[in-house]
């Protein structure tokens, strides 16, 4: 049995490595922190027509997401109420219906048992249909166009669990007057690490960037201009959010270009700059671009429009699914040259990617020792250095991207839902604390 005070201490910044290796806290995840939690299904530009599915996960739960006939999104458990088999193998598609491959069971779109096999002979007409429909999942929020989907019926709404962290997505989600598409068809690989490693890097860590990532600099961006863009990123002094689990921060842009994506990219930004300052303001539009997670799992990196979910499976196993994002209307050369430069970077054969894969494969692999286990890690970078609303970026700031305050605040709601507190009592907790947060700096 575990406790999870001994596990993690974000207000000392300690963090025990076991949560990254133990199979009874990564069965706990499951139940206590993906159970309760909003996670990402879909962009509305990958259900483009009525009939329109897609095949994710909620963790470790395979769910059909379909566009139903009225325009509507449902989602439900890709599984047979029979004996469990998916009732749909394809990854995408257009369907009228969904049959399993077993015993044949079928459903509709909306996920209603529609047929069964020699139902009169097998059943003697006593089954009732309406009852044996797949499980499906109660709470679909659509957010500019980002379909999330909860199995909590407890859980706050979807604006309330986003928070401030809204101000961020924005800057991304909200960011042009045509809306965003992502690039059809999911780029997926598997990575030998805890689902944590990842989506904290991105909630929070630039502190590797410089180390981890010299050679891909050097390697990548032969353009001084774009060469000193990314040194200027790294020197600048930065911001970083964190709330409600979730993260987001980067370095102080001078201007929207130059982009890394290159000049043809260069060019859409220069012609839609007003549109962008116009829906975003102009400092948002330039200090908003970079890391970002939205807790547990979906996470983007704005510099390389790169998109991605961290399926769990297992304590030690991620499945990385990731799509290149793109403003929907702009001109075939700025979308191609966006997608090129995400291929380039981080893609499975990304120069900045396999750097991040590596590195953390490696330090799954250094877990499995039994010393290694029990020797506590030091999140404690720019402890006691918060802020709050920082130049006007709502919510608990820090001054500088050198900092693993949203990493403790990412464990910090881990360690609220893993300890089993209802939604409510997570909010007042998150009240008394902020209380007494204002209350230190005061």
């Amino acid at each position: 049995m575990f406790h999870i005070a001994d596990l993690v201490q974000p207000d000392k910044g300690l963090i025990n490595p076991s949560i990254y290796t133990d199979p009874e806290i990564y069965q706990a995840e499951l139940a206590n922190v993906f159970a309760r939690s909003w996670l990402f299904l879909a962009h509305d530009s990958q259900l483009p027509k009525k009939g329109s599915f897609l095949q994710t996960y909620m963790a470790e739960d395979p769910v059909l997401v379909v566009r139903q006939r009225d325009g509507s999104v449902k989602a439900f458990l890709n599984q047979c109420r029979h004996r469990g088999m998916r009732i749909c193998r394809a990854d995408e598609g257009v369907a009228k219906a969904f049959t399993c491959s077993y015993h044949g069971w079928a459903y509709n779109i909306a996920g209603e048992l529609v047929n069964v096999p020699m139902e009169d002979r097998a059943y003697h007409n006593e089954i009732d249909k309406s009852q044996w429909g797949p499980r499906q999942v109660p709470r679909i929020h659509n957010y500019k166009g980002f379909y999330f989907g909860t199995w909590d019926d407890d859980a706050p709404s979807f604006e309330e669990y986003l928070g401030d962290m809204a101000w961020y997505f924005d800057a991304m989600a909200d960011r042009y007057d045509d809306g965003l598409e992502l690039v059809p068809g999911a780029t997926k690989w598997v990575i030998d690490a805890n689902w944590k490693f990842a989506a904290e890097q991105f909630a929070s860590d630039m502190y590797h960037v410089p180390i981890s990532h010299s050679s891909g600099f050097v390697a990548l961006f032969e353009d001084p201009e774009i060469r000193a863009l990314a040194a200027g990123a790294l020197a600048a002094p930065g911001r970083q959010f964190s709330g409600n689990g979730h993260g987001s921060g980067s370095g102080l842009r001078p201007d929207l270009v130059p982009d890394p994506a290159g000049p043809d990219f260069d060019a859409f930004l220069i012609e839609r700059r007003e549109e962008i300052y116009r829906r975003l303001g102009e400092q948002r539009a330039l200090a908003v671009y970079g890391h970002n997670t939205v807790f547990p799992n979906f996470s983007w990196l704005a510099t390389n429009n790169t998109m991605r979910v961290w399926h769990p499976r297992g304590p030690g196993r991620i499945e990385v699914w990731s799509w290149a994002y793109l403003p929907k209307n702009a001109p075939e050369e700025a979308k191609r040259a966006s997608r090129l430069n995400t291929v380039r970077t981080f893609s499975p054969a990304g120069v900045f990617e396999t750097d991040d894969g590596k590195n953390w494969t490696e330090v799954q692999q250094v877990l499995r020792g039994h010393i290694a286990r029990q020797t506590s890690f030091n999140a404690q970078m720019g402890l006691g250095h918060e802020e709050r609303d920082l130049d006007g970026m709502p919510g608990r700031t820090a001054g500088d991207m050198f900092t693993e305050m949203a990493g403790r605040g990412m464990y910090q709601r881990w360690a609220d839902l893993m300890s089993g507190l209802s939604w409510q009592e997570i909010a007042e907790l998150d009240k008394r604390r902020r209380e007494q947060e204002e209350a230190k700096q005061s």
